[in-house]
């Protein structure tokens, strides 16, 4: 994507498990061999269409993947790649998938010769995988992607922290977490009232909902970003339809999966704040500007609210990672959430 671009060729799918049905649709259509690439972290969103889809014994659909891997035993990485890279290998195995590990020291020959060793598994309408450890592939930055967005996401945050005052916060995954937990830690306030949902991109909302539905004499605020909105979007619907009146959705939105390598969303197409009042949400509206959002969160009612954020793709180069493990996260939570 950093040295071509997106191209025609290359469609940035919802979730790894749309990306599997779009191989399939592919290869229906064309006969050729489709290629899905992911992160080792979305191999559970592609279990179920690889196995009751996908494999020889349903319709078999070849199908290469090339899987970066997180989270390899041995190599240092954040808490919530850890058991994932454990199983990865195995949850290969399980689902059959023939696959190569390459690392640092790869060659062409050697991509040569995996390529030729999976035709033979592909022909049989099987698929296959590379295994990309850390530093394989080279970094050219050619195409740098950007928006027209001038408010700052750690700034929209740090507005939302003094209207949220000792609100519950449940925070998505990748730099929306880094940035509350550093704007926390900065100004001395603690962490006690934020779930950071390091991992299971997507589902944050669903845990704030559930949070929201027990504990109807706080509000609950959900940190989203849009490409975590695009990746599980009933969850709009299934929030729209309960009504918590308790409940702030917020969606920072840059039209890009920012934290894992700013590859463009369709984000910047579609009217999220539409969506979700047609999900059933009481209020949405979009802002674009800090004056904006204060307008909007000193005026904000007791009603199911959708505000939409729009903000530019950038986070600082010295930005921090939590110090505190998930688990410690999880208890100090519990005992502000339950007190």
């Amino acid at each position: 994507m950093e040295k071509y671009g997106i191209s025609d060729n290359h469609i940035i799918a919802a979730n790894e498990g749309n990306a599997v049905a779009l191989a399939c649709g592919y290869n229906l259509a064309t006969g050729y061999y489709p290629c899905v690439y992911l992160q080792n972290s979305g191999i559970g969103n592609i279990i179920n269409p690889v196995a009751s889809l996908l494999n020889e014994k349903i319709y078999a659909i070849p199908t290469l993947f090339i899987i970066g891997w997180r989270g390899e035993p041995g190599v240092k990485d954040e808490p919530q790649h850890l058991f994932q890279g454990e199983i990865t290998l195995k949850l290969l195995d399980d689902l059959d998938i023939e696959y190569v590990v390459l690392d640092k020291n790869v060659t062409f020959d050697i991509v040569e010769d995996s390529l030729n060793k999976f035709k033979s598994i592909l022909d049989k309408g099987k698929q296959a995988a590379f295994v990309i450890r850390n530093d394989v592939f080279e970094k050219e930055k050619l195409f740098d992607y950007k928006n027209n967005n001038s408010l700052i996401r750690e700034k929209a945050i740090e507005t939302i922290l003094k209207y949220s005052e000792n609100d519950i916060i449940v925070s998505t995954t990748g730099k929306i977490s880094r940035e509350l937990f550093e704007i926390r830690e900065n100004k001395k306030l603690g962490h006690n009232r934020d779930f950071l949902t390091v991992g299971s991109m997507g589902h944050s909302s669903m845990i704030a909902l559930s949070i929201a539905l027990q504990k109807k004499d706080k509000r609950i605020w959900c940190l989203d970003g849009d490409g975590a909105v695009l990746m599980h979007m009933g969850a709009l619907a299934i929030i729209g339809n309960r009504k918590p009146n308790n409940f702030v959705h917020v969606v920072l939105n840059n039209f890009a999966h920012e934290s894992v390598g700013g590859m463009p969303t369709v984000a910047d197409k579609i009217n999220l704040p539409e969506i979700a009042k047609k999900s059933g949400y009481e209020y949405a509206e979009t802002v674009n500007s800090l004056d904006e959002l204060n307008d909007v969160l000193s005026n904000l009612k007791n009603v199911l609210s959708f505000i939409e954020i729009k903000v530019s793709i950038f986070s600082r180069k010295d930005l921090i990672r939590p110090n505190i493990t998930p688990l410690d996260n999880k208890n100090n939570f519990i005992k502000f959430l339950r007190q």
